[in-house]
């Protein structure tokens, strides 16, 4: 059985941190690449971090470039997502997704609200 778990989220205050962390179970997850994605109320999903199956390639999106840090540990399962600075407009559930040539998997999010 697939599941991919998000965690790590929660309430902070603007300027603050989280590291979401999303663990894998049921396929190879050394053989996908993972991306993170948001979706904040009212708008279209959107990707945030994307890193290739061998953490050699990360591409990020133009908002969060130089305050999150998407990695992985392929021995644990697991992709993380560092989030420094954050602001209000970061707010919105987080999901993470792994993907291959042939299969495409998500998990069911974890909520990030950034507000004083």
């Amino acid at each position: 059985q697939v599941q991919l778990v998000e965690s790590g989220g929660g309430l902070v205050q603007p300027g603050g941190s989280l590291r979401l962390s999303c663990a894998a179970s049921g396929f190879t997850f050394s053989n996908y690449a993972m991306n993170w994605y948001r979706q904040a109320p009212g708008k279209e999903r959107e990707l945030v971090a994307a890193m290739s199956s061998t953490g050699g390639s990360t591409h990020y999106a133009d908002s969060v470039k130089g305050r999150f840090t998407i990695s992985r540990d392929n021995a644990k399962n697991t992709v993380y997502l560092q989030m420094n600075s954050l602001k209000s407009e970061d707010t919105a559930v987080y999901y993470c997704r792994a993907r291959n040539y042939d299969y495409d998997y998500w998990g069911q999010g974890t909520q990030v609200t950034v507000s004083s």
